[in-house]
């Protein structure tokens, strides 16, 4: 594949016309003529096929050593390829880095974990995109290829809306799992818009749950036994199992969140970078200290994910510089922009993978979840490795 296809497969390549042979030609900065060679893949590796062609190593990014380019892919060497914009124009640099973002990520099959992975995404802070979080990881979970499951137990019930499911009052829902103990599997609904994503949802009366649910036995471990009988019996329904679980928390660390800490393995932390959301990191830790003491030993805070950056500030940059420094091992390289794209999709009762999945929002997280699921895999068989203690945080109390 040439660039000069780029255009007609929806790749992300700008154009404002053709040039000769249909190259892109002018617009945002790009180059008039076609500077890709033909290219033939063959076991000694990429090889050009027009003598006088450009060499491979001057095609791609500065980062990729020449020694390592017999062993890119097709897909990672198309995306290299393409040129650099000047500093000069900062659109064409932006739009450049989408498309090879793209080219990477567009169809690529996420590795499965050996067990299901049952990850809380909290954070008692509000608007920081706990929901938006949940709901896009687990359409680019699922997107490629991965079984997720999405737990809505905020009743406010957003994510349940951003997954198009229903969840109006007479909806069977995660209150009807936690209060009167029904079983998962009565209340699960899929999602029609994405393949291999199920969302158990949740009601407005999950607004009550806290306070009936104070006087019921184990009321702490009541997610916990309800989620792992379901995800025990997929076998006997004939079902492949889970690969993921996310459950998506209220904005308070009540009776609600605390059965999402004690039903996981893992604590998924999205920051928004600003200062009030640091603030509130060192309370949410001494939390899942606690649930870890007392009820669930094996929790530990794996993923951390910077949310609503804004590169033009320099605040968002010192907050996710500041994030970075104190749990270097739990925060994702990708960090997710503000997008009006993201903010529009749960009008349309979409996420933003399917509302418009060539935006910037969209490969944002995109690429989270693909970072999510390699380093489960790679981290296989280490449980409790990566485990945060607020101490390590700044002005932790």
């Amino acid at each position: 594949m040439t660039t000069s296809g780029l255009a007609h497969i929806g790749l992300g390549w700008p154009s404002d016309g053709s040039g000769d042979g249909g190259v892109p030609s002018g617009g945002l900065g790009w180059p008039g003529q076609d500077i890709t060679p033909n290219l033939a893949f063959t076991a000694q590796g990429v090889v050009a096929t027009e003598p006088g062609a450009p060499r491979i190593e001057e095609l791609v990014s500065r980062e990729t050593s020449s020694e390592h380019i017999e062993q890119l892919s097709e897909r990672e060497l198309l995306a290299a390829s393409l040129p650099e914009p000047g500093a000069e124009t900062p659109l064409a640099r932006a739009v450049a880095e989408d498309a090879r973002r793209r080219i990477s990520l567009t169809g690529k099959i996420f590795p499965r974990p050996d067990h299901t992975r049952v990850l809380t995404v909290a954070n008692q802070k509000g608007g920081v995109g706990k929901t938006t979080t949940t709901v896009n990881v687990a359409a680019a979970l699922a997107q490629a290829g991965l079984r997720v499951l999405v737990v809505d137990i905020d009743p406010q019930g957003n994510a349940s809306t951003a997954l198009g499911i229903d969840h109006h009052a007479d909806v069977p829902s995660i209150y009807d799992v936690l209060v009167d103990g029904k079983a998962i599997v009565d209340v699960v609904q899929e999602c029609v818009d994405v393949p291999n994503l199920w969302c158990v949802p949740a009601t407005i009366d999950l607004a009550g749950a806290e306070i009936e649910l104070v006087s019921l036995v184990a009321r702490e471990m009541r997610m916990q036994r309800a989620l792992t009988a379901y995800i025990d019996g997929t076998a006997e329904r004939g079902e492949e199992r889970y690969d993921y679980v996310l459950i998506d928390c209220p904005p308070s660390l009540g009776l609600l969140t605390v059965n999402a800490f004690v039903a996981a393995d893992e604590v998924f932390i999205p920051i928004q970078c600003e200062y009030y959301a640091l603030e509130g990191l060192s309370q949410l830790l001494k939390n899942v200290e606690l649930i870890k003491s007392h009820l669930n030993p094996g929790l530990h805070v794996s993923t951390i994910l910077l949310t609503m950056y804004d590169g033009r500030t320099r605040l968002s940059a010192q907050v996710a510089e500041e994030v970075r420094t104190h749990f270097p091992a739990h925060v994702l390289r990708t960090t997710v922009p503000r997008s009006v794209r993201i903010s529009e999709a749960p009008s349309h009762g979409q996420t933003v993978m399917t509302y418009d999945p060539s935006s910037s929002g969209a490969l944002s997280y995109l690429e989270a979840a693909g970072e999510l699921a390699d380093r489960g895999a790679a981290a296989q068989g280490a449980v409790g490795s990566t485990h945060v203690s607020q101490r390590s945080f700044p002005n932790g109390h």
